[in-house]
């Protein structure tokens, strides 16, 4: 089974975008979202859950928490 480029908790992934040259050239490229394994502490769980998440997910995570986010995004913790 092969896992999307996709943060499990914010969603995001690919963007399709133009590269431009000097000359102005259009090419096409994707700008892929900065994805990290993490392993995070889930206290109610009282065990390590292992997520693939963006940077920007990861910031967030420490200010609002593993809970509270996993349920914004409507994930089951325990299955993970």
């Amino acid at each position: 089974m092969k896992m999307s480029r996709k943060c499990q908790l914010t969603g995001k992934k690919a963007n399709n975008a133009f590269a431009v040259s000097h000359s102005h050239r259009r090419t096409k490229k994707l700008q892929e979202a900065n994805l990290q394994w993490k392993r995070v502490w889930w206290a109610e769980g009282n065990r390590w859950v292992r997520l693939r998440l963006s940077t920007k997910a990861i910031k967030t995570l420490e200010k609002k928490g593993l809970n509270a986010m996993a349920k914004e995004a409507g994930i089951n913790l325990n299955k993970m």
